[in-house]
């Protein structure tokens, strides 16, 4: 296998981790809802928690997007 061949792979892989971060806000945003729809008094209470959770997930998108650039186009 050559190099390039083996960055465009590597470049694959890392993009995992946008699409499971998706999937990762989509359950954090699912579960603040199911919790808020239960109990709408404690709703205003967890935003911060959903907020931060949020900002950290996404933030682990944005890494593994990073990687895949880094490993198509840094020499």
């Amino acid at each position: 296998m050559d190099a390039a061949a083996a960055k465009l792979i590597g470049a694959g892989i890392a993009t995992f981790g946008m699409g499971l971060a998706a999937l990762g806000v989509g359950i954090i945003f699912g579960m603040y809802l199911q919790g808020a729809l239960r109990n709408p008094a404690a709703a205003n209470s967890q935003r911060p928690n959903l907020l931060f959770g949020f900002a950290v997930t996404e933030a682990l998108g944005i890494f593994s997007f990073l990687v895949a650039l880094i490993l198509l186009f840094v020499v």
